[in-house]
């Protein structure tokens, strides 16, 4: 299990896919997500088949969030240029974590 942090502070339970086909199967066929999800090496995401909206977070390699957004089911983002890494978590999970551009997350196992 590892978990989401910022400034040493836990947010959530997270998961980090190991390999290219659990990063492609993603969240698809859920019903929802306790925690988050951290997509490395990604720039851009797709809800196609998805069953809840999400809030996406892009971060650059320092793990800095640079820009955020609400992502509704059956969309596609356009690139994130300096985006390394994606953050996904169902809608309204960044507002209860108070996550802003700018802040930096890390990961603890």
């Amino acid at each position: 299990m590892a978990w989401l942090i910022r400034d040493d502070r836990v947010l959530a339970s997270l998961e980090v896919p190991d390999g290219p086909r659990a990063k492609g199967r993603g969240l698809l066929g859920r019903d929802g997500l306790d925690g988050a999800m951290w997509l490395e090496r990604t720039r851009s995401v797709h809800s196609f088949g998805m069953r809840f909206d999400l809030d996406i977070a892009f971060l650059d390699g320092d793990g800095v969030v640079i820009r955020t957004m609400r992502l509704k089911r059956n969309r596609v983002t356009l690139p994130v240029w300096g985006a390394r890494s994606v953050l996904e978590a169902e809608a309204g999970a960044f507002g209860s974590w108070d996550l802003h551009i700018g802040d930096e997350l890390g990961i603890r196992e």
